[in-house]
């Protein structure tokens, strides 16, 4: 029995060659069914170790990203609601005015009484002006104690107390509160009495409530100006974070993603290489068989 089987220089160097080959040719079609040239450490630890840290930074910043567009939402709803709130006061402003004019006082009593329902509709309108559980115009239990929830909108994934780079946005104050809401104390109780009585006491207290509306709409368009400008600043934000997500999958892609063009050109031409060196071995064998029909 034969040891083993010798095989000349010739044949060894072509199995050789036809083994690279068709090594060569599935490293190649693994690219082309992943669409990546590097497909685990192995292949390129260097690309395939910093491509992980770019995606995994880029997932980072997509939660980041949702909590500033939740933060977004938030200050939206505020804003609906002191828009809202606003409207409301020019009707209770021109409840005023008509009471002012109006010579009866039992005309008087009545506007009282409608400008009463619409001051409780301020205060139904700020403790609905809610969203993913913040107010920022009304404390979420429904109480002015404390003031309005302030809000914290992170804008990248450090933890480090140092480098962490946020926004608050500070919700309603209670003096706020008070100058919104105090808008119609003067018609509620004995102020609705004053309102349906004859003379200058009537227009006093309606006069009263003229000058504090006005202080409410100055208080409540400050307060949407302030969140507005939370709510161009958080947009930037965003703006910024969605490009630098972009940009960190892009490298990420460059380091490990296929050129699927290159791969295909390269599956081609490893195959043709197949085909000769599985000619060439062809060749190779007849060139050894000749020789033994010599003996």
């Amino acid at each position: 029995m034969a040891d083993g089987i010798t095989l000349s220089s010739s044949t060894r160097q072509n199995l050789l060659s036809l083994q690279n080959t068709t090594s060569l040719i599935g490293r190649t079609q693994e690219c082309l069914a992943t669409g990546l040239k590097v497909n685990n450490a192995i292949d390129d630890a260097l690309a395939f170790f910093k491509a992980r840290n770019l995606n995994s930074r880029a997932s980072d910043l997509s939660t980041i990203k949702n909590a500033i567009a939740n933060g977004i939402s938030t200050i939206k709803a505020a804003v609906l609601g002191l828009e809202t709130i606003e409207s409301v006061l020019k009707q209770m402003k021109a409840l005023t005015q008509s009471a002012i004019s109006s010579p009866e006082s039992a005309t008087r009593a009545k506007l009282a009484s409608q400008f009463n329902e619409l001051r409780s509709q301020v205060d139904n309108l700020a403790e609905d002006a809610h969203y993913n559980g913040y107010n920022l115009l009304k404390n979420t239990t429904g109480a002015f104690v404390g003031g309005a929830d302030h809000l914290t909108v992170k804008f990248n994934e450090r933890v480090d107390n140092n480098t962490v780079n946020e926004l608050v946005v500070s919700g309603l104050k209670i003096a706020d509160f008070k100058t919104i809401l105090g808008a119609s104390a003067v018609a509620t109780g004995s102020g609705a009495k004053v309102w349906g009585q004859t003379g200058t006491a009537a227009i006093l207290a309606i006069t009263s409530a003229v000058r504090a509306i006005d202080s409410a709409l100055v208080t409540v368009r400050q307060a949407a100006q302030n969140f507005g400008t939370n709510s161009a600043q958080l947009q930037i934000r965003i703006d910024f974070t969605t490009n630098l997500i972009n940009t960190l999958r892009g490298g990420a892609a460059a380091l490990v993603n296929a050129d699927l063009n290159e791969e295909s050109a390269n599956l081609l031409s490893l195959q043709t290489r197949q085909e000769l060196g599985t000619t060439s071995l062809s060749i190779a064998q007849k060139s050894e068989q000749s020789i033994l029909r010599l003996f």
